[in-house]
């Protein structure tokens, strides 16, 4: 009876429990691990989106705490900010399926799915029948290999592979041709992995858009104006010609 009475003590403390709010202390975020913009380090949440949010609402005066932050599998997060008040899910892709289902703040970066190869190798990639005369390097059930997959590229055109990092280790050694997967985060990974991201390049776009902090439905709408309002602001250019937004993205 004593953790009954704790728990719900807790749910009653918690900005889920309570009616609308105006404040972004208030808000609850929920997110995905999906590195540089979203994932673990240590014991810390840290990423490109993760600065963007906090540095966001410290420039309207109502900086939010890491412990807002819920780090969970992408499907659970989304459930929870699509049935709870006063939660914001990021980063997530607009489109048309999803625009009425919640209200938008952004965009917080432009995302691109991209084929990258080796600089050396002088592959050219005019349309999507070209990339059947390739080996490809997937992650499977990622968007790249869903995109590749809506575009009729044959499956055994793809090579799979359980991380970013072995793919780009194998692209360097030649085992295969092309890698597909979101721009920045492979260049990120390429890293973590030991290589350097400049001996690649980008040969096709497979797939384009813009990523957004998906508020609830049902959240008071100055939540969404104040952290739209912060993000402008980090936006901004300063006297050198610099936004702290841009200097964000290239510490990642």
């Amino acid at each position: 009876m004593h953790h009954i009475l704790i728990a719900s003590l807790v749910w009653l403390l918690s900005p889920l429990a309570y009616g609308s709010v105006d404040d972004l202390r208030q808000v609850s975020f929920y997110t995905e691990a999906y590195p540089p913009a979203n994932y673990m380090q240590g014991d810390k949440i840290t990423g490109y989106s993760v600065d963007i949010l906090t540095e966001a609402s410290a420039l309207v005066g109502e900086p939010i705490a890491l412990s807002q932050i819920t780090l969970q599998p992408w499907a659970r997060s989304y459930r929870t900010v699509l049935t709870h008040e006063n939660s914001i899910l990021f980063s997530t892709t607009r489109s048309e399926l999803r625009e009425s289902l919640f209200q938008w703040v952004g965009p917080i970066v432009d995302i691109k799915v991209v084929l990258l190869a080796r600089k050396d190798a002088n592959i050219k990639i005019e349309n999507p029948l070209d990339m059947a005369s390739y080996r490809i390097g997937v992650i499977k059930d990622d968007i790249g290999e869903q995109s590749l997959i809506e575009l009729g590229i044959p499956r055994d055109a793809m090579q799979e592979a359980i991380s970013v990092s072995v793919l780009a280790e194998q692209l360097m050694k030649k085992r295969i041709d092309l890698l597909v997967y979101a721009e920045r985060a492979a260049y990120w990974w390429a890293r973590q992995a030991g290589v350097d991201p400049e001996l690649f390049e980008p040969v096709y776009v497979v797939k384009e858009g813009d990523v957004y902090f998906a508020v609830n439905r049902d959240t008071d709408k100055s939540v969404v104006d104040k952290l739209q309002r912060g993000l402008e602001l980090l936006k901004m250019q300063g006297e050198s010609g610099n936004s702290r937004y841009q200097e964000i993205l290239d510490k990642y």
